[in-house]
């Protein structure tokens, strides 16, 4: 082995002796280690794009990642929704609208009416929505949280509850509950998505009132507020909206309306809750004064105004029923849940009542046209108001209740007297009208498939050949001549092939 000249730039050189390929220099150092450097190079670069690849957000970083999981979409979409119109009242037309904002808000609403099922003495649900300063707060009386410390978490309820993920009250499956929550995101999602997050709440059981406000997407926490309390309980979420997570400027015309539904959507559903909103008392009482707000100056096919048939089942459920002109139409809700594609819920109902109005259908069907029961279905219109215990849905969102029946806790058994009415709403008599117009509908394609044959046989007889293929009736002459030489005129002036020449005398 050798050292390479000393001329040769301060690089050093190493001859190898290979018995089979004789002498072979290498660069040791210099340009050898420059290679070197640039392979471990390559391979820091490898390393950095596989944890740039597979990475480990917190669950607060991946709410914020990926929201569409939690909340629905953050992005604008335009589809037909009911809303509620200042001018006309309740509407159904196109809005553009952000679906996670509306779900954010629909979370601390349903915390509200969820409140009405564990004290029954709460009474009062006030919201108020300011576009202006793109503040939104929803308050309610009866029982407030327990303004007390959790020993294992060695912090405040009220802290735990709205500022930590993943904590619920609804997680002991072997307790019946019918409220909204489960799964411990619930206001947590609206505090996430907020540049404010203001809770107040105050319990007479502890003496105690608590205030405490979360900030930049929960990122930053005041110290909680305690105060000695003698007043009656409540419970009070303010919330500023990060807007811009949404996509949005301002709370503009469509999402108010919307959000303003759903205030009328509580009043109606949550029984004996009076609901404010910005101050103004709701002109709603029960779930069948607020069925009006949907069918108030809708006429049926007659032209007669249209009859609502209301059941209340039992504590439970409470089922209305009008006619459907744009084929089958739901507006439902679970524990106050508005459960916009339906589920289970309207299932249950919806075939109980198919079943009863199919029989009524077929004995006085005379066309003899064959009824299915979806065609039935197409011709209904149900409000369903109902309370499950435990209700699972098909996403956080909670549009589809997908429960099994057996799993509700409480059976909806419709009276014969609601069935009775039932068919004597309009109901029976519009499908009989679909029935006659199928059947008739069906006799025109036997009859236009019917080929026409020549006529034979009669002396003198010009028939129009092609008179099978006009379709208006007023196209079609017959033409009656006494001789055959007015025959002929008609000939010579060539008449359409359309036309039919009888002379009298064959007649």
């Amino acid at each position: 082995m050798s050292n390479g000249a000393a001329g040769s730039g301060g690089l050093t050189w190493v001859t190898l002796f290979d018995k089979n390929n004789g002498a072979k220099k290498e660069e040791v150092n210099g340009r050898g280690d420059a290679g070197k450097s640039e392979a471990v190079k390559k391979e820091s670069s490898k390393k950095m794009s596989v944890e740039r690849i597979y990475q480990k957000k917190t669950q607060l970083e991946h709410i914020l990642l990926r929201p569409d999981t939690y909340i629905g979409s953050v992005e604008p979409v335009t589809q037909q929704m009911w809303v509620f119109d200042e001018e006309i009242g309740m509407n159904l037309r196109e809005i553009t609208f952000v679906p996670g904002i509306y779900k954010i808000f629909d979370e601390i609403l349903v915390n509200a009416a969820d409140n009405k099922q564990r004290d029954k003495n709460m009474t009062t649900i006030k919201i108020t929505i300011d576009p202006e300063s793109n503040i939104i707060s929803v308050w309610n009386n009866g029982k407030g949280i327990p303004v007390v410390e959790h020993k294992d978490e060695k912090m405040y309820v009220p802290a735990l509850i709205f500022g930590h993920l993943l904590t619920s009250s609804n997680y002991d499956d072997n307790e019946k509950k019918v409220t909204g929550g489960r799964n411990g995101y619930g206001a947590k999602l609206c505090n996430i998505f907020s540049l404010k997050f203001t809770v107040e709440t105050a319990c007479k059981e502890y003496k105690r009132s608590f205030k405490q406000t979360w900030q930049e997407n929960m990122g930053k926490t005041s110290e909680a507020k305690i105060k000695y309390f003698e007043g009656e309980d409540f419970t009070c979420v303010t919330f500023q909206p990060d807007l811009a997570k949404f996509k949005m400027e301002k709370l503009d015309k469509d999402i108010v309306a919307l959000l303003t539904r759903r205030a009328y959507d509580v009043a109606g559903s949550c029984r004996g809750i009076k609901v404010m909103l910005n101050g103004k008392k709701l002109p709603v009482n029960g779930f069948r004064s607020y069925v009006d707000l949907y069918v108030k100056d809708k006429l049926d096919e007659t032209g007669v105004a249209l009859k609502v048939v209301n059941e209340t089942a039992n504590e439970r459920w409470e089922v209305c029923l009008t006619m459907s002109e744009k084929g089958f139409q739901q507006i439902s809700f679970v524990n106050s849940i508005a459960t916009t594609k339906g589920g289970r819920h309207v299932d249950y109902v919806v075939d109980q009542i198919v079943a009863k109005l199919i029989e009524v259908v077929k004995k006085k069907n005379k066309a003899g046209v064959s009824v299915k029961p979806f065609q039935v279905k197409n011709h209904l219109w149900v409000f369903v108001n109902a309370l499950i215990e435990n209700p699972t849905f098909d996403s956080q969102t909670k549009e589809n209740m997908t429960l099994q029946t057996k799993s509700f806790g409480s059976k909806c058994a419709l009276s014969e007297k609601f069935i009775r009415a039932a068919t004597n709403c309009g109901i029976v008599e519009s499908i009989l009208n679909w029935v006659k117009f199928k059947a008739q509908t069906q006799l025109n394609k036997k009859c236009s498939s019917v080929k026409h044959s020549k006529i034979k046989g009669i002396p003198k007889l010009d028939d129009a050949n092609d008179a099978e293929v006009v379709k208006n009736a007023f196209d079609r002459i017959a033409f009656i001549v006494e001789t055959l030489m007015w025959s002929n005129v008609f000939e010579q002036r060539k008449r359409p092939p359309t036309l039919r020449l009888l002379h009298a005398e064959t007649l």
